[in-house]
């Protein structure tokens, strides 16, 4: 599960959350069912085979399954792809000019990136809502999670002016147990943003720097109608952030660590808020 809260601030931060997912459905064949023939009524099934599949039992293969004396060179079998890539690489997003400076998302490396998320995730302000304090154990295994799962969510440094100063999770939220609880619809992208330094927070820079990557994500992903967040509904100041960020409140839902605010920033809308 997510921690309780993706908020970064106790009194005065602006911060989020995330989530896990069910993983994306293979690739299914096609069944069509066809009325049976004669005077039988019963219903018959025409499989039709996937045109990869097709592609990889055509060739000079004989009922053994070995290929025929003198027929060449085996044809390479073709690679299939698991799953596309389901946030539009995020590791290619070009850095955005804010008021605050430019910011740019990295991904995160883990034996690079550990020790200042972890020292961030102690701080006690983080820690009420995040859940992950502690030794670097939990915030590695946080971390980990989510890099070594299909891509549905995508840790990311924040550095500003090359200053590393925020933590960022970009998930499919239509992929992700949320889903559940929100009509969602296909491609919903969560963000969740954790302010670092105690220097940076109360600053009105939570919204400025959530609307700047809002609206990237919405530029970068095409099929992506709204940005969905889901702050602790007790964590005022997360949500001030957002609303000052373009986000409007849509409702509270209950989620099994926590009651939140369901906030949403429509691509229709981004102009006018």
């Amino acid at each position: 599960m997510p921690p309780t809260d993706a908020s970064a601030n106790a009194p005065t931060a602006p911060a989020v959350e995330i989530g896990t997912g069910t993983r994306p459905r293979a690739r299914e064949s096609r069944i069509d069912r066809v009325a049976g023939a004669g005077t039988d009524s019963e219903d018959t099934l025409d499989l039709r085979l996937p045109d990869e599949l097709v592609a990889l039992f055509a060739g000079d293969a004989d009922a053994g399954g070995e290929r025929s004396p003198g027929s060449g060179p085996a044809a390479p079998v073709p690679v299939l792809p698991v799953y596309d890539d389901l946030l539009d690489h995020v590791a290619d997003w070009e850095p955005i000019s804010t008021a605050a400076g430019v910011l740019q998302l990295v991904p995160v490396r883990v034996e690079r990136d550990l020790p200042i998320i972890s020292r961030w995730m102690n701080d006690p302000a983080v820690a009420a809502f995040w859940g992950l304090a502690g030794p670097r154990t939990a915030t590695e295994q946080h971390l980990r999670s989510q890099l070594t799962g299909d891509g549905r969510s995508v840790p990311c440094l924040g550095l500003l002016e090359g200053v590393p100063m925020s933590y960022w999770e970009i998930y499919r939220a239509d992929l992700d147990p949320l889903a559940r609880h929100y009509p969602a619809r296909p491609h919903d992208t969560g963000l969740h943003l954790l302010i670092g330094p105690v220097g940076d927070r109360g600053q009105r820079l939570g919204g400025t720097l959530l609307r700047a990557v809002a609206d990237l994500a919405l530029h970068k992903r095409p099929a992506c109608a709204r940005i969905v967040a889901e702050p602790d509904i007790r964590n005022t100041p997360s949500v001030a952030a957002f609303l000052s960020a373009g986000f409007r409140f849509a409702a509270e839902i209950d989620l099994p660590a926590k009651r939140a605010a369901l906030m949403l920033r429509e691509r229709s809308l981004r102009h006018l808020l």
